[in-house]
C-alpha cells in the first residue's frame, strides 16, 4: 500500500512538472514521431500489399488453381480431371520474335496464346476494348488472318500502329488493340520482352511449336466449389502425383510467391532502417533527457533537501519522459496510419490489382513497442545519474561538470531493453538472417563510433597547447566536459555510414551492369535453334564475323522432383537456392567437358558408352541443396523421369551472361529426347555487326530462331536498379534526418555550457569574430573526422555485402561517394552548428556575470 502511495505521489508531481509545457522536448518528440512513422508506416504498407495479394489471389492468378508443364500438353486423363473440377482455360506461353512485315525489323516478344474463356477472373483490358474472339479470331471479311493485342512498348519499338501487321513465325497478324492491363501479369514472372496476345489456334499455325521448342502449357481452373478447404484438399491430394509428372501447381493462396517474398524482404530492410533511425534518435533522446535533468537541478535539489529518495525522483522524471514520449508516439502513429493510404496511389501504378489501403493495427502496435523500448533504454541512464549528484552541486548555477557515474542496475536494465528490441526486430522480420546481420553491423558500428569519439577527445587533449588561440578554443571545445563530440560522432556517423553503404552497393551494381558484365557477356543469345538448322546457323554466323566467338549447346527444360529418392518438397534447403526447385530449369548434355568449365570437385565422365547416367552440378547451388558427390537427382523431362548420379561439381560464373547450366548430364539419357539448341555469339574485337541487319537476315533464313540482344536485357536491368536505388536512397534519408535532429538537439542541450564559455572568453577580450572562427574550426574537425570514418566503414560494409551477399564479382571504392559524404557531413555539422550557436555570440556578459 505504501509503495502504491509513493507511485501515486510521483505521478502527481510528474503532472505538475508538465505544467511548464514541452519546451526543450521538441527534438525529442520529432525523433520519436519519425521512428514510429517509419516503422509503422512501412509495416502497414507491407501488410496492405500482402493482404491484397491474398484477397486478389484469384485475379492475380486468373484462376483458383493453375497447372503448368513445359513442352507437354495435358493428356486425355489429365484434361478430364481438370474439367471435372470446374471451368478450364488453356494458355500457351513462349518467347519468339515479332517482325515488321515490310522491313523484317524485329524484337523479342513474350507470346501468350489464350482461349475464349481467358481470364477466368479479372479482365483483360485493351484499347479498344473487345472480346477475345473479336481480338484474336480470323477476320473472314477481309484478309482472313488472325489478330493480336500487344503492349504499347512493342508498338514503340517497331514503330507500328493499330491496324498494321506484324509477322510472328510463319504467320502475319493484324494488330487490333493495345493491352492496357493483364490481370495475371504478376503471376507469370520476369518478362524479357513485351507481351503479345493471340489465340491458341493462331499460335499453332505459326510453326513455332515444334518438338523441343521452349513453351509452357498452362491450365487455369475456376473451381465449382471455390472454398479454401476444397482448394487445399485438391492441392494436397494431387500435388504428389502431378509434381512427379513434371507439373507445376500454384493456387490463389500463393499466386505471386516471388513478388510476395521480394516485398517481405524490402519491408524488412526498410523496417530495419526505421529502427536504425530510432536508435540514432536514442542518442538524441539521451541528450534531451540529460539537458532536461540539468535544467531541473534546483527542483531535484529541493526534493533531496526535503528527504526524497533518489528512486522517487527517478520515478517522477521517468514518468514525465514516458508521458512526453507518448505524445511523440501519438504524432508518429497519425503519420504511420496515413502513410499506407498515401502510398496506395503510388503502388497502384506498379501493382494494378492493388485496391484501397486498409488500417493495420498490428503495424501501429509494433511501432509503439519499438518506440517505448528505445525511449526506456536510452532515458534510464541519464535519469539514474541524478542520484550521484549532491545537493550542493545541484545548486551551483554554472557547474558544467558531467557526472560520469551511473547506476549498474540502470546499465543492466538499459542493456536488457536494447537486447529485447534487437530480438523483437529479428523475430518480426521476414528475412531473419538479414535482420540479424543488420543489427550486428549496427552494434559494431555503434561501438566503433564510441571508440572513435573517445580517440578524437584523446587526441584533442594531447593537442591542447597549439599556438593558435582560435584552434586552442576549438580543440578545448572538443574534449571539454559535456562536449558535443560523442553525440555528433555517434548520430551523424551512423547515419552517414548507412548512406555510404547503400550508395556503395548501388554504385557497384551499376558498375557491374555497365562494366564487367558487358565485357564478359556475349552480344547475342539465340534460342529455339532446331537440330536441322544448327549447322547452317553456325556457318551463317561464322560468315558474318569469322573472328567472332560462337558457342552452341543442346538445351531441354526439366524440373527436379527428387533428391536421393525423396521428394524435394520435404528437403531442407538454403533460401538462396530455392529458385532451383521453384520451376523448370534449362539443362543440357555433353560427352566432353565444355570449354571454360572449371571442376571444383569430382571428375568428368568418360565417353565409354556406359548406361549409368551421370550429372555435373553447379557448386554454389549444390551447397544450397546440401548435395554431395554420389547423391542422386531425379528430373522430369517432358513427362519422363530420369535419375542421375552426381559425379562432379562446377564453379559457375552466373554474372558472365554466358550459357550457364545448373546441371549438365551425360548424353546417353537425353540426346534422343526432342530438344532445341541454345547459342551465344560475341563479336570479334575488330568487327562490328549491324544488329538490325543481322536480325533481318536471321528472320529471312531462320524464322523460328529467337534473337535476344544482350544490351537490351542489360538496359532493362539498369532501369530496375535505378528505380531500386532511388527507393533505397530515399529510405536511408530517414536515418540522415534522425541524425540532423540529434545534431540540432545536441547543440541545444549544450547551450548553457557554451554560454558560460562565451561569457568568460568575452570578458577576457575575445571578439565575436574570434568565437565564430573557433566554432567553425570545431565543427569542421568533427565533420571531417566523422565523414572519414563513415566513408571507410560504409565502403567496406557495402563492398562486403555486394561481394558476399549480392555476388558482385568486382567491387570498387567510389571516391565520389567519399566526396559526397564529406560535403554532407561538413554542411550538416558546420551549418547546423553555426545556426545553433549564433545567438550565443550576441549574448551580453553582464547578464550572466551577475549569477557568478
Amino acid at each position: 500500500m505504501k509503495r502504491f502511495q509513493e507511485l501515486f505521489l510521483a505521478w502527481r508531481f510528474c503532472l505538475r512538472e508538465m505544467r511548464s509545457g514541452l519546451k526543450g522536448f521538441y527534438i525529442f518528440l520529432c525523433l520519436i514521431a519519425l521512428g514510429v512513422a517509419a516503422i509503422g508506416g512501412v509495416d502497414g504498407v507491407s501488410k496492405n500489399i500482402s493482404n491484397e495479394i491474398k484477397n486478389q489471389g484469384q485475379v492475380i492468378l486468373a484462376a483458383d488453381i493453375r497447372f503448368s508443364h513445359t513442352q507437354r500438353e495435358a493428356n486425355e486423363k489429365e484434361l478430364s480431371f481438370f474439367k471435372a473440377q470446374g471451368k478450364v482455360s488453356e494458355n500457351i506461353l513462349m518467347r519468339s520474335m515479332a517482325r515488321r512485315v515490310d522491313t523484317n525489323d524485329g524484337t523479342l516478344v513474350e507470346i501468350k496464346a489464350v482461349d475464349s474463356f481467358y481470364p477466368l477472373y479479372g479482365k483483360l483490358k485493351t484499347a479498344p476494348q473487345a472480346t477475345n474472339d473479336e481480338l484474336f479470331g480470323k477476320d473472314e471479311r477481309r484478309s482472313g488472318g488472325f489478330g493480336v493485342a500487344i503492349q504499347k512498348l512493342l508498338l514503340d519499338r517497331l514503330q507500328l500502329h493499330i491496324g498494321e501487321k506484324i509477322r510472328i513465325g510463319d504467320q502475319d497478324f493484324t494488330i487490333r488493340a493495345v493491352v492496357e492491363d493483364e490481370p495475371d501479369l504478376l503471376s507469370e514472372g520476369f518478362q524479357l520482352g513485351p507481351r503479345v496476345f493471340m489465340s491458341i489456334d493462331a499460335l499453332r499455325e505459326t510453326g513455332l511449336i515444334v518438338p523441343g521448342s521452349l513453351h509452357n502449357f498452362v491450365y487455369r481452373i475456376k473451381l465449382d466449389n471455390p472454398s479454401d478447404s476444397s482448394l487445399e484438399n485438391l492441392r494436397n491430394n494431387q500435388e504428389k502425383d502431378y509434381s512427379e509428372n513434371g507439373w507445376a501447381i500454384r493456387s490463389r493462396v500463393d499466386a505471386a510467391p516471388v513478388l510476395q517474398k521480394n516485398i517481405e524482404r524490402f519491408t524488412s530492410f526498410l523496417t530495419l532502417i526505421g529502427l536504425t533511425a530510432l536508435v540514432v534518435g536514442g542518442v538524441g533522446i539521451a541528450n534531451s533527457v540529460s539537458a532536461y535533468m540539468d535544467k531541473k537541478r534546483k527542483v531535484i535539489a529541493i526534493f533531496k533537501a526535503l528527504g526524497a529518495r533518489s528512486r522517487f525522483i527517478e520515478e517522477i522524471y521517468f514518468s514525465q519522459i514516458m508521458l512526453i514520449a507518448l505524445i511523440g508516439i501519438v504524432i508518429g502513429l497519425v503519420f504511420a496510419a496515413i502513410i499506407p493510404f498515401v502510398a496506395s496511389f503510388v503502388i497502384s501504378h506498379y501493382l494494378p490489382f492493388f485496391g484501397h489501403a486498409h488500417f493495420s493495427p498490428t503495424s501501429l502496435i509494433l511501432a509503439v513497442i519499438f518506440a517505448l523500448l528505445t525511449v526506456s533504454a536510452f532515458a534510464i541512464l541519464p535519469l539514474s545519474r541524478a542520484r550521484f549528484i549532491s545537493v550542493t552541486t545541484l545548486l551551483r548555477p554554472f557547474d558544467i561538470s558531467t557526472v560520469k557515474k551511473s547506476d549498474k542496475s540502470a546499465q543492466l536494465i538499459s542493456a536488457i531493453l536494447l537486447l529485447v528490441t534487437a530480438i523483437l526486430a529479428i523475430a518480426t522480420a521476414s528475412d531473419k538472417k538479414l535482420a540479424f546481420i543488420f543489427i550486428i553491423a549496427v552494434i559494431i558500428v555503434f561501438l566503433v563510433l564510441r571508440a572513435i569519439s573517445s580517440s578524437i577527445i584523446f587526441v584533442a587533449r594531447k593537442c591542447a597547447h597549439v599556438h593558435s588561440t582560435i584552434l586552442r578554443v576549438a580543440i578545448a571545445n572538443i574534449y571539454r566536459p559535456q562536449s558535443i563530440t560523442p553525440s555528433v560522432v555517434l548520430a551523424l556517423g551512423l547515419g552517414l555510414t548507412l548512406l555510404v553503404t547503400l550508395s556503395t552497393i548501388d554504385s557497384n551494381l551499376r558498375s557491374e551492369l555497365s562494366g564487367s558484365v558487358p565485357e564478359k557477356a556475349p552480344d547475342f543469345f539465340f534460342m529455339d535453334i532446331l537440330k536441322s538448322d544448327a549447322d547452317d546457323f553456325s556457318n551463317f554466323l561464322h560468315h558474318q564475323d569469322p573472328s567472332g566467338s560462337f558457342k552452341i549447346m543442346p538445351t531441354l527444360r526439366a524440373r527436379i522432383t527428387k533428391i536421393n529418392g525423396e521428394p524435394v518438397k520435404n528437403r531442407k534447403i538454403k533460401e538462396e537456392s530455392e529458385w532451383v526447385l521453384r520451376g523448370d530449369r534449362n539443362i543440357t548434355y555433353s560427352a566432353a567437358m565444355p570449354e571454360n568449365t572449371v571442376l571444383s570437385e569430382g571428375q568428368w565422365w568418360k565417353n565409354d558408352r556406359s548406361d549409368a547416367i551421370e550429372v555435373s552440378v553447379s557448386k554454389r547451388e549444390a551447397n544450397g541443396l546440401f548435395l554431395k558427390l554420389g547423391d542422386t537427382i531425379t528430373v522430369n523431362v517432358s513427362g519422363r523421369e530420369i535419375t542421375a548420379r552426381i559425379t562432379s561439381f562446377r564453379d559457375v560464373d552466373w554474372d558472365s551472361f554466358n550459357m550457364n547450366f545448373v546441371m549438365i548430364f551425360s548424353p546417353q539419357a537425353l540426346q534422343a529426347a526432342p530438344h532445341v539448341y541454345l547459342a551465344t555469339f560475341k563479336e570479334g574485337k575488330n568487327h562490328t555487326i549491324n544488329e538490325a541487319g543481322l536480325m533481318r537476315d536471321i528472320a529471312n533464313r531462320f524464322p523460328s530462331i529467337t534473337v535476344v540482344p544482350v544490351h537490351q536485357v542489360l538496359d532493362d536491368a539498369r532501369k530496375i536498379v535505378d528505380e531500386i536505388g532511388i527507393a533505397i536512397r530515399a529510405s536511408s534519408a530517414i536515418a540522415i534526418l534522425a541524425a540532423i535532429l540529434v545534431l540540432v538537439g545536441t547543440l541545444s542541450s549544450t547551450n548553457r555550457s557554451r554560454i558560460h564559455d562565451a561569457v568568460v572568453l568575452k570578458t577576457l577580450g575575445a571578439t565575436r569574430k574570434m568565437l565564430l572562427k573557433a566554432y567553425l574550426a570545431e565543427y569542421t574537425i568533427l565533420g571531417l573526422a566523422t565523414a572519414v570514418f563513415a566513408f571507410v566503414a560504409g565502403t567496406i560494409a557495402g563492398s562486403m555485402i555486394g561481394h558476399y551477399k549480392m555476388e558482385i564479382t568486382n567491387t570498387h571504392f567510389f571516391f565520389g561517394s567519399g566526396v559526397m559524404v564529406v560535403l554532407v557531413a561538413l554542411i550538416l555539422t558546420i551549418g547546423f552548428g553555426l545556426i545553433g550557436t549564433w545567438h550565443i555570440l550576441s549574448e551580453k556578459p553582464s547578464r550572466f556575470l551577475k549569477e557568478l
